[in-house]
């Protein structure tokens, strides 16, 4: 929510209600988004796998983080597409277009995945 006086600074209420929000967004995801849930449910499975077969601090951070931030584009492709739908399931070409790019956004984001696993994991197999 956008603040109503400005650029204030944010008490801890202010920054309790965030978390809150937050928690409700990852909430409705977790409940309405099957995409999301395979994808934390990737996660968990190979984040301690990341950790493990990470050798430095800035591997485990380039291994776990590519996948955060798949769930993170994940998180605005839904939004996205629930403020699409909200205006109406008839087709249009720029709805239909917008779908398509957030969807291509988490491609992209699953790919650079495969590339810091690979390069982190590849050169070590050979």
């Amino acid at each position: 929510m956008a603040d109503q006086q400005g650029h204030m600074p944010r008490g801890p209420a202010r920054i309790f209600k965030a978390a809150v929000w937050s928690w409700q967004g990852l909430r409705a995801a977790w409940l309405h988004e099957s995409s999301f849930r395979l994808e934390v449910y990737l996660f968990v499975l190979l984040a301690p796998v990341g950790l493990w077969l990470g050798q430095t601090p800035i591997e485990q951070v380039l291994m776990l983080g590519s996948m955060l931030l798949v769930l993170s584009m994940e998180l605005a492709n839904s939004a996205i597409e629930a403020v699409i739908e909200r205006y109406g399931s008839e087709f249009h070409e720029l709805a239909g277009r917008a779908k398509d790019m957030g969807s291509a956004a988490v491609f992209v984001l699953m790919m650079n995945v495969l590339l810091c696993w690979g390069l982190i994991l590849v050169p070590r197999i050979f």
